[in-house]
């Protein structure tokens, strides 16, 4: 071949290939030109959504429960899950004995799967139609529910959808404006890449759960749940609906304008003579340690004395009867278990309240397993009500916020404080008996942390709050233990021993601004002696205290470790009197 003629073919195949790659880029350019129509285009299929497979899907707030119905009508259940989800901690379900206990502010409703039986504040009562178990879950009849909490739920006719609506729920609607002749897609996600779950009409209402992406997340009225475009609806009124109103029956505290001044009376072996102890002034509540917890049955033991009750209720001062659960962790546990030994104790409790005319019952469980926490909370909601009934405040003692498994997790004192009527924060024991350092019982800054954190971190109102103050102190001795550290000892005091002993003595305390308290030191022998002092001092600054966050009141253990003069300091800084 002659270099004319190569050259000649080089040229054609170089022809060649520019056309092979012309035609590859036409062939991609018109791919992605056709890819991009296709992107733009809207999704135009139709889609059954899965929650359709069966019947009577339920919608709550915007969102599948992943459960459906069963039955219809007012004869329809509901799966208990989604019925603790409405409620809160208003339903519960123990499955030892297969019951379910229903609470709110006024009533507790008892009754076992399967039965129409049931209890209503103790008291018999017939269930239209009864819970049942089916394919291992528990379905709940709508209808009570639905009067006990202020439920409302709508069942669409064509679709078969339940949608259930919480009290006190705030919703936006909207609306496909009628003159959108083609109305809106209700499509799966938030694009119009997504199928189609509904062709939404012209005028059709919609409540809005959400938005994404320039989507709101929408309801039709027929229940079902998708994406329509923001440009495709009109907002309209906020859709309200109303909660479930209990009369409000029960008032704890009637002495308005006077904060509560409660003193607890411990209680041991001797009974204490009201009469020898005399009137303590300003104080409007006494709490005996009277009861208690003996055994894992419910069990209650009593040291209650009719006498000492009625001397008091005879000077106008109400009788709060302390409930000890004896601060053991296990037998704690056994009670607390079941409904039936719940209310065992409450039966008791309720007629010792009866023949004592007690005016208020005090709850004082400490030492208790953090697995138990929602079992306490359940004893309170299933005791308030009952106790209210009979007139009986209920309040609850509770340690300051720690991180100590046994005195504080187990308090779940947000859930409590909706409940109880009144809650005492044990302010003391900042330094306990055995602590490894000396230090105050109840320092002013510890004792208001101790009140802020539950004020702000767990929601109880003030007005249900009570500061607990002590009338007692530790005096602390340090000696050196032999290997070049400090051995800690301490001895509780009172009130009137510390004077006492200060006066032998002829100690002068000095005052420690940041513990709100006047303070001792001196030596004794090979060690030092330590104090941080409760006088009149600690107590008015502890009322401050209670006054500046306008708390209901203070409580104080023990009476028995106060002086003389003690009550009308409490009784003159708290009630504010000149």
């Amino acid at each position: 071949m002659s270099r004319v003629q190569a050259a000649g073919l080089g040229a054609r195949r170089r022809r060649s290939r520019l056309w092979v790659v012309m035609i590859l880029l036409f062939i991609a350019s018109a791919a992605g030109a056709a890819w991009w129509v296709w992107t733009q285009m809207p999704n135009t299929k139709h889609v059954v959504p899965p929650y359709l497979a069966d019947s009577h899907p339920i919608m709550l707030g915007g969102e599948w429960t992943k459960s459906h119905a069963i039955g219809a009508g007012d004869g329809m259940l509901i799966p208990l899950e989604v019925g603790q989800k409405l409620s809160g901690d208003g339903i519960k379900y123990e499955k030892e004995t297969d019951s379910v206990i229903l609470t709110t502010k006024t009533r507790v409703i008892h009754f076992k799967v399967g039965a129409l039986d049931a209890t209503l504040n103790r008291k018999p009562f017939t269930l239209q139609f009864a819970a049942v178990k089916q394919d291992g879950k528990i379905y709940l009849p709508l209808a009570p529910l639905k009067e006990l909490f202020g439920f409302r739920s709508e069942t669409d006719g064509k679709t078969g959808i339940v949608t259930l609506l919480a009290p006190d729920q705030a919703v936006q609607r909207a609306e496909i404006p009628k003159e959108r002749k083609n109305g809106a897609k209700l499509r799966e996600g938030p694009d119009k890449s997504f199928p189609i779950v509904e062709d939404a009409a012209p005028g059709t209402v919609l409540r809005l759960w959400g938005e994404r992406d320039g989507w709101y997340r929408a309801q039709t009225e027929s229940g079902n749940i998708g994406y329509v475009a923001k440009n495709d609806a009109s907002l309209l009124e906020v859709e309200k609906f109303p909660g479930k109103e209990e009369p409000e029956t029960f008032i704890a505290w009637k002495a308005v304008g006077q904060r509560i001044n409660l003193t607890w009376e411990a209680v041991y072996e001797n009974r204490p003579n009201p009469e020898k102890i005399g009137e303590l002034a300003g104080v409007n509540v006494v709490s005996p340690t009277w009861f208690e917890l003996t055994d894992g049955t419910g069990t209650i033991r009593s040291k209650a004395d009719a006498a000492y009750s009625q001397w008091y209720r005879s000077k106008g001062v109400q009788v709060w009867a302390l409930f000890s659960n004896g601060f053991e962790p296990e037998r704690t546990e056994q009670a607390l278990a079941s409904y039936e030994t719940r209310l065992k104790m409450i039966q008791q409790l309720l007629a010792y309240a009866k023949t004592f005319q007690l005016q208020g019952i005090n709850l004082d469980f400490e030492n208790v397993k953090t697995s138990d926490k929602d079992n306490l909370v359940q004893f309170v909601r299933e005791f308030t009500p009952l106790a209210h009934e009979q007139n009986l405040v209920v309040s609850i003692d509770v340690t300051p916020k720690s991180n100590s498994e046994f005195w504080s997790l187990f308090l779940d004192r947000s859930k409590l404080g909706q409940t109880v009527d009144y809650m005492m924060v044990m302010a003391y024991d900042e330094h306990w008996a055995s602590s490894p350092e000396a230090g105050s019982v109840s320092s002013l800054q510890w004792a208001e942390n101790s009140v802020r954190r539950i004020l702000e971190e767990d929601g109880v109102p003030a007005r249900k709050l009570i500061l607990g103050v002590p009338l007692y102190t530790r005096m602390w001795t340090e000696k050196p233990d032999g290997n070049g550290g400090v051995k800690v000892s301490s001895k509780t005091m009172g009130m009137d021993a510390v004077s006492k002993l200060l006066t032998d003595k002829k100690l002068k305390p000095q005052y420690l601004e940041e513990a709100g308290q006047n303070y001792v030191e001196f030596k004794d022998g090979a060690g030092t002696q330590k104090i941080w002092i409760e006088d009149s001092v600690s107590l008015q600054a502890r009322m401050q205290l209670a006054k500046k966050y306008n708390l209901a009141g203070v409580a104080t253990w023990a009476r028995s470790f106060a002086s003389d003069g003690a009550w009308s300091v409490i009784d003159q800084h708290l009630q504010s009197r000149p």
